[in-house]
């Protein structure tokens, strides 16, 4: 059996980095470095961290620091790194609860969470902070609503990141689709 059917398609999603700018990593540069950690049929998708790639178990589990400090020596600075397989990639999507109550796919994006939170953390969140934009976390995800724009928004990562004390990574619906689509093996 050949590396790719051994291997589980990942998409890697990259906080706070950008082509020009503060935090400028070059896509390019990206995707050299998860092809040096070890990965393979490594593709960038826009030019906002978002990397879909194979990797062995063994690699995967190493891989969020290693692409870091890799980033961090190279580059200068850390970028948080959060990974989603197809498969979690397939159930954030149908379990999207704003899909439901047919809100345009504009206004939806996902935060993607380094880990899962606690219930207490999640019912510690006050919804009349950021209305009319709504959220909802499910396990290590937090959809979102974002009737006032991704621009205007008080849920920022910031206030995602300090409230459910974790790090988190934000991405509009129709990324969320197209990496999925992309790590289909």
């Amino acid at each position: 059996m050949d590396y790719y059917n051994n291997h589980m398609k990942y998409a890697a999603l990259l906080r706070a980095i950008n082509v020009g700018g503060n935090n400028k990593l070059p896509m390019k540069d990206l995707a050299r470095i998860f092809t040096d950690a070890g990965c393979r049929g490594v593709e960038t998708y826009i030019q906002s961290g978002n990397v879909v790639f194979t990797a062995s178990a063994k690699i995967l589990k190493k891989l969020p620091e290693t692409i870091a400090a890799a980033i961090e020596s190279e580059f200068g600075f850390r970028a948080p790194i959060i990974i989603r397989s197809h498969e979690e990639l397939a159930a954030i999507i149908n379990a999207n609860p704003f899909l439901k109550s047919n809100e345009a796919e504009k206004t939806l994006h996902v935060a993607f969470l380094a880990s899962g939170v606690q219930n207490d953390a999640i019912a510690k969140l006050d919804p009349q902070r950021c209305a009319p934009d709504r959220f909802h976390v499910i396990g290590k995800d937090m959809y979102l609503h974002m009737a006032s724009g991704l621009g205007r928004t008080k849920l920022t990562n910031a206030w995602i990141d300090s409230k459910l004390e974790t790090i988190s990574t934000v991405r509009n619906w129709n990324t969320v689709l197209k990496l999925h689509e992309m790590t289909r093996s």
